[in-house]
């Protein structure tokens, strides 16, 4: 079995570099998640905490949901998004940026950029606020890439896979360090705020621990859960493209799963929470998402080129995938597999959602604390996506998301986000697929070398048995006669002594023969 050491605490985005080498040991938990079972599913099975959806359910779904997504995001709308990576970091002086050039980011060719998304920047009237400030709206959970201002360039997310960079030590640590610190909620504004938890706590087990423990308030464990099952997400996209530095080949890495995932179910399940998640806000907000305009063609004109008839075709092909996810989305099993009415509903509700907004928009701005260039792309665009789907969920109502009353509801960059969020951990889902077969072929490549080295083992020697041939009664009275006979050589009372022993040793032999 292909084991290995606990996890090192990652730095954001498909980047955190497994440095230290895997180590094998044994774990029957591993066994939990990668070993089929009989009904042709693997654990962890059964309702997703948190939910009313089932594992199964979200993985039966998964078979269909990844490969639209996979399509869609290739498209031109989705496929570039507008990001700011110079933004300083808020919180300290970051000094520890990565060398390593699988953490270099390729900006998008500016011809590919659709002319009416340059011309909106252009355009924008700038507002004279502070630039070092976060702007946020009170909707908002998270900082917005705004890509209407002339900040930040495009980049082309195919260009720029998410998977190991190389980027870790102190800065990589101290940015979880930082997410994870993120978790004085109070219950009340005259109660006191919860404790401060440890880093090494909270980072051993991504969090878990702590919503473990706290059982008084279900937001606050779903703060983790939303936390932790980024974090595994990203450790699911290191580890299926994972570069063997020996061979310079990226490859899934079946140890590195098993020992960041496999070994430990509670991070696996929380890929499936974000998930639903990321499902229930595109089917909330599907009336206004399909009237969403993603075309990047120019408009339209009597006589038009052919690379501006081409861009047509492919707006009507993106419409159509986009039709295709949204409906996947909410499909059956899953269309309140996760129910925003579930959470915030107590006295204590407005408090709660405040911190709860505070607290993921610190997480935010702490993305701009990332060292590598990569990792803090992916790191930002998730947050973002994350941030969209709960401010769907959490802060807009039926009538807000109508396209004929609110069409600017949404920024083009959020859009980009959310589907890109969910597109990401759709494939983390399809990854754990791949590893179980992986890990199946592991072991039936391993049963069947024991079978041979079993067959190969030299047999050892049968004894041969001494075959005796059987005994008559006339044998036995001969062989009685003739011990007497020894026997006779003394004086008389002796001989008569062992004639009279043998003759009752020959009676009780010929009556057992006699039966």
């Amino acid at each position: 079995m292909l084991l290995s050491q606990l996890i090192i605490r990652l730095g954001i985005a498909a980047a955190v570099a497994p440095a230290l080498g895997f180590q094998s040991l044994d774990s029957k938990r591993a066994k939990n998640v990668l070993e089929p079972k009989r009904e042709g599913y693997c654990s962890p099975s059964g309702p997703i905490e948190s939910t009313h959806c089932l594992y199964e359910t979200v993985e039966t779904l998964n078979a269909d949901l990844y490969p639209a997504l996979n399509r869609l995001v290739h498209y031109p709308f989705f496929r570039h998004y507008k990001v700011d990576l110079f933004r300083e970091c808020p919180f300290w002086r970051e000094n520890g940026f990565c060398m390593n050039r699988d953490c270099g980011v390729m900006a998008a060719d500016e011809a590919d950029i659709p002319e009416k998304w340059r011309a909106k920047a252009l355009g924008e009237i700038r507002s004279g606020q502070d630039e070092s400030s976060c702007y946020f709206r009170d909707q908002d959970f998270c900082y917005i890439e705004d890509d209407t201002t002339q900040d930040g360039e495009y980049i082309d997310l195919s260009l720029n896979p998410e998977r190991f960079t190389g980027y870790a030590g102190d800065s990589a640590h101290q940015v979880w360090r930082a997410i994870y610190e993120e978790n004085c909620f109070g219950l009340s504004e005259a109660g006191a705020a919860a404790a401060p938890i440890g880093f090494s706590k909270l980072s051993e087990g991504w969090g878990t621990e702590m919503v473990k423990q706290d059982e008084e308030c279900e937001e606050k464990r779903v703060y983790y859960r939303i936390i932790s099952g980024l974090h595994a997400s990203i450790s699911l996209h290191i580890c299926q493209e994972y570069l063997d530095q020996a061979t310079g080949e990226w490859s899934p890495n079946l140890q590195c799963f098993v020992s960041r995932l496999g070994a430990h179910p509670e991070r696996l399940s929380n890929v499936y929470f974000n998930a639903l998640l990321l499902m229930r806000a595109v089917a909330r907000a599907a009336p206004y998402l399909e009237q969403y305009d993603i075309s990047v063609a120019p408009p339209s004109r009597i006589q038009e080129s052919d690379r501006t008839k081409e861009l047509r075709k492919g707006d009507e092909e993106a419409k159509r995938s986009l039709a295709d996810v949204i409906r996947l989305a909410g499909g059956k099993g899953v269309e309140r597999g996760f129910d925003e009415a579930d959470f915030f509903n107590g006295a204590d509700a407005m408090i709660l959602k405040d911190q709860f907004k505070n607290h993921f928009r610190n997480v935010s701005r702490i993305m701009d604390c990332v060292g590598c260039d990569k990792c803090r792309l992916w790191g930002k665009l998730q947050v973002s996506g994350l941030g969209t789907a709960l401010k769907i969920l959490f802060e807009l109502d039926e009538k807000a998301l109508n396209p004929k009353i609110n069409p600017d509801l949404l920024q083009r960059s959020e859009v980009v986000a959310l589907f890109n969020t969910l597109h990401r951990t759709s494939e983390s889902l399809a990854a754990v697929e791949q590893f179980r077969q992986m890990y199946k072929d592991t072991q039936d490549a391993e049963a069947a070398a024991a079978k041979v080295r079993a067959e190969q083992k030299p047999k050892p020697k049968k004894k041969r048995k001494v075959s005796t041939p059987p005994i008559s009664a006339t044998g036995i009275l001969i062989s009685a006669f003739e011990a007497l006979r020894r026997n006779c050589k003394g004086c008389l009372e002796l001989c008569w002594r062992s004639i009279s022993q043998g003759r009752l040793r020959v009676l009780k032999v010929v009556r057992r023969i006699e039966l």
